[in-house]
């Protein structure tokens, strides 16, 4: 479910793009991180464009050193050293911007050799090698400055005159603007990792409550029915053969429980057969509290009812519902007694569910303190409720949930 989410959170679209990054970095949080690819071939692309469009610039710059073997060699090596960048990124900056350094120091043209610098610059800083970058630009910026203020009288080209201030200024602004660039990529890939896992966080979140949800359906469906057959179970083998009548009608409400669970199932599953799909049939709710009485009845449960339910949402009529199945259900399985009222109040703003049974408790689990109370409870939590359950003053035991009518407001808004 987190994985289905999670595809679907990523929409086509350069604003999907920008708001969550590349598709190529996604990756699921539990996963090992990859080991650093060889990019080898945006190393022999750049390497190409670097040799081929110094050639270029070298005709441009005739007052500067020709190139030769050992200029190229430089070259190869400026942006042969990217190969790397993933793997050594501190390495690599520095590597760029020394020879980088040299080749400028002996005269060759200026060119596309920048290019290399300015790429081992960005791959270390998004690689959280922020402090290489920065000295191997400020090392580079610093070397050609004092290349062309001082040293261009002992260093070809013969004849090389000072540069001013002002193109030193320049090659500074574009230093900044490269590591600025580079920061901002950094920042940036910094925030889609937190929101890709803030996402996975959401979507595991969402998985884990619809499995509650569902084994809280379950636990409330299934305890239910069994109860019920386990009593007419009882019932059928002690009347079998002394009134068999009596035990075909048990037989007979066991199989109609048993069938009514079995529908109730299959819908809980279908949700997980097709997410999001719309249910076959309709959740239960208070509207169905007749057939609960009758069913309580064929547990030998007498069960009376006062008042009337208001309009509820569905989320909150299937919780209501679910609280006084599990009221009873416990009434049948813990308590002596063989009678329980169900009194329903609401006004402007609550609906009050009250579940009372006489009593005795039976058994060492009376006073339902297992499941069941904890799955009343979070139902009731869901939708800003309480529960209260425990022994009355006169005997027998009370369940009273308190449920608010604005919960419709908030599901519809959702």
């Amino acid at each position: 479910m987190a994985v289905m989410e999670e595809q679907r959170v990523r929409g086509p679209g350069p604003s999907q793009w920008w708001r969550y990054g590349p598709p190529w970095w996604h990756r699921t949080d539990d996963a090992e991180p990859p080991a650093p690819r060889w990019p080898w071939r945006s190393t022999v692309l750049l390497t190409a464009f670097v040799l081929i469009g110094s050639h270029f610039a070298a005709h441009e710059q005739i007052h500067r050193v020709p190139l030769n073997g050992y200029a190229r060699v430089l070259l190869v090596v400026a942006s042969g050293l990217l190969l790397w960048r993933q793997r050594y990124p501190a390495f690599v900056a520095f590597g760029t911007a020394a020879t980088t350094l040299l080749y400028l120091g002996a005269g060759y043209p200026y060119g596309p050799v920048f290019l290399a610098v300015a790429v081992a610059c960005f791959s270390a800083i998004v690689a959280g090698r922020r402090w290489a970058a920065w000295v191997s630009m400020g090392m580079l910026w610093a070397g050609h400055a004092l290349v062309a203020l001082w040293l261009y009288r002992w260093l070809p080209p013969a004849g090389d005159q000072s540069a001013n201030i002002g193109q030193e200024i320049v090659v500074a602004t574009w230093v900044v603007a490269i590591v600025a660039v580079s920061e901002l990529a950094r920042v940036r890939r910094e925030q889609w990792a937190r929101e890709r896992a803030d996402r996975a966080q959401a979507a595991r979140r969402r998985a884990d409550e619809e499995r509650l949800r569902i084994a809280r359906e379950l636990h409330d469906v299934l305890a239910h029915s069994i109860s019920v057959i386990n009593v007419q179970a009882g019932v059928g083998l002690a009347l079998l053969d002394s009134d068999p009548e009596q035990a075909r009608e048990a037989l007979t409400t066991i199989k109609a429980a048993s069938k009514e669970a079995l529908g109730e199932v299959r819908q809980v599953l279908d949700t997980l057969r097709a997410p999001g799909a719309a249910p076959r049939a309709p959740a239960p709710g208070l509207d169905r509290l007749p057939e609960l009485v009758e069913q309580a009845a064929g547990a030998g449960l007498a069960v009376e009812v006062e008042g009337t339910a208001p309009r509820l949402a569905p989320g909150a009529d299937l919780a209501a519902f679910r609280i006084v199945q599990e009221a009873l259900t416990n009434v049948v399985r813990h308590s002596g007694s063989r009678h329980a009222r169900v009194r329903l109040e609401h006004d402007a703003g609550t609906l009050r569910l009250r579940i009372d049974d006489d009593g005795p408790a039976t058994g060492a689990d009376a006073g339902g303190s297992g499941n069941g109370l904890a799955g009343m409870r979070e139902r009731a939590g869901a939708l800003g409720g309480t529960i209260e359950a425990g022994p009355r003053p006169d005997g027998g035991f009370r369940v009273l949930a308190v449920l608010p009518l604005q919960a419709k407001a908030k599901e519809d808004d959702r």
